[in-house]
């Protein structure tokens, strides 16, 4: 894809920000991998973490990690909530992947959970996931305050559910073979992909504390960052190959679903890429946070990415 411009307002050079994100990265592996036990029946512990473990960018939780740093946030709460959130994430796509919905055999560059392990599995595992996040919220050993514990689980809940991203799954399937104006097409990712996106930052920001117009601005800013990893996604649908995605490219164009590049084309479409982007970029600012560095670099580093 075309790379979009760059945007001078943050202070973290690449080198920084990598080492922060992989250092990260490596912790919330290691969080997850202690916290998604291979110990349930019958090897649904092992399709669980099959599901979770050893793929994918981590960006919810990355992204909580860093909301919670820009306002002084509980360190163990924050990696507890990314996690949480990645949980939801990974269920979902479980979920999604299986023949009754998207139907898709490769993700993360290896089979889909129902192809290794079966339909029957795969949803159980999904299932399994999904109930512990919110366990992670609420452990009873007091590493999580109780009155923190309750808002992260009714800011995860709203959403993962119906007006969430369960909701916009239902419009995308729905939606098939539909042409979508640009107004619905939005909705139903802010739905499908940005509830959870804008949650990770907002479920960070509560770990700590903030003014209201700073949570306001937060809030913005992942709404605009949700907007701007959909609108990517749809562009690397139709510019990436298969093994660069770790996932089946031209999948969306071969299933008749309406997408940013069906709707305005491929050059309109990095176009819009970068003014959402920068939308991200003008709400952390106006944010009033000076801590935000890591959060302006991770919204570049989802709308430069490759795959």
């Amino acid at each position: 894809m075309t790379e979009l411009a760059p945007v001078a307002h943050t202070t973290v050079d690449a080198p920084d920000f990598a080492s922060w994100r992989q250092t990260r990265q490596q912790e919330i592996e290691a969080a997850l991998s202690g916290w998604v036990s291979a110990n349930a029946p019958a090897d649904l512990g092992e399709a669980m973490r099959y599901a979770v473990l050893d793929g994918g960018k981590r960006l919810r939780p990355l992204l909580v990690l860093a909301a919670s740093e820009a306002v002084g946030g509980n360190a163990g709460a924050a990696m507890r909530a990314g996690c949480a959130v990645e949980l939801i994430h990974a269920y979902s796509l479980v979920h999604d992947d299986m023949p009754c919905m998207d139907n898709d055999v490769l993700r993360r560059g290896k089979p889909t959970v129902h192809v290794k392990f079966g339909e029957a599995s795969a949803l159980l595992a999904g299932d399994a996931l999904q109930a512990l996040a919110f366990e992670l919220l609420l452990p009873d050993d007091g590493s999580m305050p109780a009155e923190t514990g309750f808002g992260l689980c009714r800011q995860l809940a709203l959403a993962a559910g119906a007006y969430g991203m369960a909701g916009g799954q239902a419009i995308d399937l729905a939606s098939v073979g539909i042409s979508l104006d640009q107004q619905a097409l939005e909705s139903m990712h802010r739905l499908k992909t940005g509830a959870l996106l804008q949650a990770s930052v907002t479920m960070g920001a509560a770990t700590g504390q903030c003014s209201a117009e700073a949570a306001a601005q937060l809030k913005a800013y992942g709404a605009a960052l949700g907007l701007a990893f959909q609108v990517v996604d749809d562009i690397l649908d139709v510019t990436a190959d298969s093994a660069t995605l770790g996932k089946t490219a031209g999948k969306d164009a071969a299933d008749d679903k309406p997408t940013f590049v069906s709707l305005l084309g491929l050059q309109a479409s990095q176009a819009y890429a970068s003014t959402v982007l920068e939308r991200a970029h003008d709400a952390l600012r106006q944010s009033g946070l000076t801590h935000t560095d890591h959060l302006h670099a991770l919204a570049d580093w989802v709308a430069r990415r490759n795959h």
